[in-house]
């Protein structure tokens, strides 16, 4: 099954907020439209977090 959630909140590379589009297929991330798995600033990003929730649920 596919799940398809927006997730917002503030970027550090854009230097603004943004939302991000997140898809999970089948217990798997298939999905994300920022730099999520490169991102240097995955640690103490918000959106990131909140990703990593998604997933994990």
């Amino acid at each position: 099954m596919e799940q398809e959630v927006f997730f917002s909140g503030y970027c550090r590379i854009l230097d603004d907020s943004r939302m991000v589009c997140v898809i999970k297929e089948d217990g798997t991330l298939t999905e994300v439209d920022c730099c999520y798995l490169s991102c240097p600033h995955t640690a103490e990003c918000t959106v990131a977090a909140s990703i990593r929730d998604f997933i994990g649920s």
